[in-house]
């Protein structure tokens, strides 16, 4: 409401809509009146969502197809910005209409109740996308200060901040310099670009979540797990286990099952999976990059089923074969997802293999990130192969709070303290 008031009656009415769709569901007995609730659901949250997130893209599309083929049209455009979160808090209202629906879950009809599960501050903005499941129980329940809970919430939050701040920004400054101005520099300094990004992204939108996390938790309140370090992964299919856990369970359970799932055939299985991460491709923005990164993943994924390869287990060398196969996949693939377009992604790409030179130099930048990564890699190794590492979860209170007092020293003095908003907000 401070950005712009208007942009708050949106959230209000999803949560008319879906609140509305789910009483209706429940006051009626025959099931076609019941799926008439829910579509009505579907149908006005999603066109709201296409308005300001879709139209104008497709608008300026045809328009050039059109053109393309010798006719002059000027198609209507709207002069409208997208609004923080609604892809979040639509998709998050949307799967407890189906949920209702599906008999899965009990329906709300405490209005205040359920418009606070809509828009619950610490993840309203970029998830998780929380299950009704999940966290509208937690409303009903008393909340009473937990000490442990707070320490517990303010770990997260002080990990989440050194992901944001200390990782992803500082890797932000490089990537953004090379993908912002492509023509201006050579293959060496895509290649190192495009080896940040992946770290940049994860930095911070699961530095993100963390601070969603430990935020809800400092207040008695538990968010569903968003990440659990994706970049140890093997396979895609299990990268996706790992990745954005929220988003990619919502899209299995919402668009994947329905489809047929795995109970089909296998060339209809393989379709539906494309068409789940072609929808997942789109979901993230109006921009082809973004549904060429989707389709990327689904005949990746595809190829893994028909091998047979997501179901082995790979021990040794042939584990360190495949994680380096699936992490260069994964960094291709973002090349996609951070271009501006797709003319600068075939560049960067193209340049790497044909123009490789010797990237922009950014010393003091790259020993700060450096140290990031030694930090982040340390931590996850040791929580990925259960090191003894417990510093932060040491039974001493002295230590306990010691490493609290330097991450947040470490934070001020190597943090960008002026970097810009998380990325995941522009969705």
């Amino acid at each position: 409401m401070n950005w712009d008031p208007a942009y708050a009656l949106l959230l209000l009415t999803s949560t008319v809509i879906t609140y509305l769709a789910a009483l209706g569901i429940g006051y009626f007995k025959e099931k076609r009146k019941k799926k008439i609730c829910l579509v009505s659901s579907l149908v006005l949250n999603l066109a709201i969502l296409f308005l300001f997130k879709y139209f104008n893209f497709l608008a300026m599309n045809i328009e050039t197809a059109l053109q393309a083929s010798g006719l002059a049209v000027n198609m209507p455009k709207f002069a409208l910005l997208l609004p923080v979160g609604i892809s979040f808090y639509t998709f998050q209202a949307l799967g407890y209409s189906i949920d209702v629906y599906r008999g899965t879950v009990k329906i709300e009809r405490d209005f205040p109740t359920y418009a606070l599960f809509v828009s619950f501050f610490p993840q309203l903005v970029a998830g998780p996308i929380e299950r009704s499941q999940n966290l509208l129980p937690q409303f009903k329940q008393q909340h009473r200060f937990d000490y442990d809970a707070v320490m517990s919430g303010v770990k997260l939050m002080v990990w989440g901040y050194f992901m944001k701040l200390v990782l992803a920004d500082r890797c932000g400054i490089y990537v953004d310099t090379i993908f912002n101005n492509v023509d201006k520099h050579n293959g060496g300094s895509y290649l190192v670009a495009s080896l940040l990004f992946p770290f940049q992204i994860y930095g911070d939108f699961a530095g993100y979540s963390l601070i969603a996390i430990g935020v809800a938790r400092v207040l008695g309140f538990r968010l569903m797990e968003n990440f659990h370090r994706p970049y140890f992964a093997c396979t895609i299919g299990e990268f996706w286990h790992r990745w954005h856990i929220s988003l990619s369970t919502w899209f299995k359970d919402y668009v994947y099952i329905p489809l047929g799932g795995n109970r089909v055939g296998k060339l209809r299985n393989y379709f539906n999976l494309l068409i789940t991460f072609v929808v997942s491709g789109i979901w993230h923005g109006a921009n082809w990059t973004f549904l060429c990164w989707g389709t990327i993943h689904g005949i990746l994924l595809c190829i893994e089923k028909a091998f047979g390869i997501s179901k082995q287990k790979y021990t040794g060398a042939k584990k360190s074969f495949h994680w380096a196969a699936t992490f260069v996949l994964v960094c291709f693939a973002w090349i996609l997802f951070r271009a501006n377009n797709l003319s600068d992604a075939v560049s960067v790409v193209t340049g790497i293999f044909t123009n490789l030179g010797t990237p922009k130099p950014e010393y003091a930048n790259f020993i700060a990130i450096g140290l990031a990564m030694t930090v982040l890699l340390t931590k996850e190794f040791a929580d990925e192969f259960n090191w003894k590492i417990r510093v932060a979860d040491s039974k001493s209170w002295l230590v306990r709070h010691i490493y609290l007092i330097i991450m947040i020293a470490y934070i001020i003095l190597f943090g960008v303290l002026g970097g810009d908003q998380f990325i995941y907000f522009q969705f």
